[in-house]
């Protein structure tokens, strides 16, 4: 039997909110006992409003926080405080909503590509070159770009830039946390069949962070909601999408306008066409 890329254990983070004049700190419980396992070469969405704990859920399941209590096993192996060795953090990378604070100014793209392999891997020089313009390539842009600054990209090609970076070292899984969220409609079609190509190509296995259920029907193999730290309702797409058991699943679904690819597309072209 195949060992899951991702198990996750009754995984809770609590924090103690600052107190004030006549205001006493209290514990707010951000994440309360979430439980899934991710299969190799499937997406994981989670979904919910600002607030509902699945950016706290992705900080801890990228090893950046630690959770109060629970487990996570990535390939089988436990990520706890005394497990976390430098080739387990290599295991799990991120991309963020906005690529350009991650991104040197000062750095060309193509040292941005190469610095991971530079400090974790003993490849040449000519090596990890090589690998960082194969996945630009692989990411949709040019072999010209390889010397740019960060600054003379738009915000679709360093999303792709964030992409690359991220695969560099072959991880077991992406977090995804609002990738496309801060990009314009016809640039997010293109991210998202980019980011379901290389799935197709590589195997990738991703866990999807959005508050935009409509763009998760797209890219989703499974959803799991969640609403102030519960996980509220979690099954496959077609499970969450054509009969959601929740009613915050329901009220989500009523609340969301559609973004996934095919609207993109059609409110791209009544732009084009208003226009002309």
């Amino acid at each position: 039997m195949t060992t899951p890329v991702l198990q996750v254990r009754n995984l809770k983070r609590d924090y103690v909110s600052s107190g004030g004049f006549l205001r006493p700190a209290k514990m707010v419980h951000a994440v309360k006992g979430v439980n899934f396992t991710l299969e190799k070469g499937k997406t994981l969405a989670v979904v919910g409003e600002s607030g509902c704990g699945k950016s706290t859920l992705a900080r801890m399941i990228t090893l950046i926080d630690k959770p109060t209590s629970g487990e996570i096993l990535i390939d089988g192996i436990p990520a706890s405080a005394a497990h976390v060795t430098r080739e387990l953090r290599q295991k799990v990378q991120i991309v963020f909503q906005n690529p350009y604070g991650s991104l040197n100014p000062r750095q060309k793209i193509g040292d941005v590509l190469a610095e991971p392999l530079l400090l974790n891997t003993s490849m040449s020089a000519a090596e990890r070159r090589d690998k960082a313009m194969a996945m630009l390539l692989k990411v949709g842009l040019g072999a010209e770009h390889f010397n740019r600054y960060p600054h003379m990209f738009s915000g679709g090609q360093r999303q792709r830039i964030a992409i690359a970076r991220a695969l560099m070292l072959n991880p077991s899984f992406l977090v995804l946390d609002e990738p496309v969220s801060a990009l314009d409609l016809s640039v997010q079609a293109q991210i998202l069949n980019l980011l379901k190509d290389l799935q197709d190509e590589f195997g990738l296995t991703y866990v999807f962070i959005s508050h935009d259920l409509s763009v998760v029907r797209y890219i989703a193999d499974e959803v799991m909601a969640m609403y102030f730290g519960d996980v509220v309702e979690h099954g496959s797409r077609d499970e969450v999408f054509g009969n959601p058991q929740h009613a915050y699943t329901r009220t989500l679904f009523a609340a969301t306008p559609k973004s996934d690819v095919e609207s993109i597309r059609a409110r791209v072209e009544k732009k084009k066409a208003l226009a002309g």
